[in-house]
């Protein structure tokens, strides 16, 4: 049916593609045929109007599992609670990805990748409650090149920053391209940054512990998920105007 669902095919088709015999093959086709779920044509095999409405349904079930299978362990050790029920269920959104593996010689640096990447960022959205030494000096860097950023911060986090990176936090808040939130609540999440090309995901695990294993995605679907994440962060939060408000 998934492969119906991509047009029309004759027998030899959809042998070819499924890598089945005639003999094997046939009595799924007679079955699916007898429920009305496809439709024969001369030699041709297509979805019916119902079988099409099943296909459509089935897709987000077989890409949600398709994200879990990947990588079970990981999806099946993450504390979820930051991200709202509605916007969870669409986790299928966050297309291809890769895990972020901790390497136990880099354990406590900015990820490699993340590093990177955001340098070559044009527009930076982050939420951020587990502040690395290195973060804002990072952010500042990217806002003296030009990019666009929007910072959300939980009240640890910013008072972290408030006792140890003043100076830096000072700069990059004054910068003109810079937009800082505090977020009214503290969601339990890490890290979540999403740019004009990628986004990069940090959850705790069951414990509510940071493992430093990531998952990064560069799919367009990924980027909408995480920008409709930020949006819900958005009404959840203050926007700081002035460098007095967190001194």
């Amino acid at each position: 049916m998934l492969l119906l669902n991509e047009g029309e095919r004759d027998i030899e088709q959809i042998k070819k593609s499924l890598n089945v015999t005639t003999r094997s093959i046939m009595p799924q086709i007679k079955t699916l045929k007898n429920e009305n779920l496809i439709k024969q044509e001369e030699d041709d095999f297509s979805l019916t109007v119902i079988g099409k409405i099943i296909v459509k349904n089935m897709l987000p079930f077989l890409e949600t599992s398709r994200i879990v299978e990947e990588n079970k362990d990981f999806w099946t050790s993450r504390n979820f609670d930051a991200i709202p029920a509605h916007i969870f269920s669409r986790i299928r959104y966050i297309g291809h990805y890769f895990l972020i593996e901790p390497d136990i010689n880099h354990m406590f640096e900015l990820p490699r990748e993340f590093v990177e990447n955001i340098p070559k960022s044009k527009t930076i959205t982050t939420f951020v409650s587990y502040l690395h030494p290195e973060f804002i000096s990072l952010y500042l860097k990217a806002a003296e090149s030009g990019a666009d950023i929007s910072l959300f911060l939980s009240e640890p986090a910013l008072e972290k920053i408030k006792k140890e990176y003043l100076k830096q936090f000072t700069e990059l808040t004054e910068m003109e391209n810079t937009t800082i939130f505090l977020c009214k609540e503290n969601p339990k999440i890490p890290m979540i940054t999403v740019t004009d090309w990628f986004c990069y995901i940090c959850l705790f695990n069951g414990e509510e512990r940071y493992d430093h294993r990531d998952i990064i995605s560069f799919d367009d679907s990924s980027l909408k998920w995480c920008h409709d994440l930020f949006d819900y962060y958005r009404n959840n939060s203050k926007k700081l105007y002035q460098i007095k408000e967190v001194e």
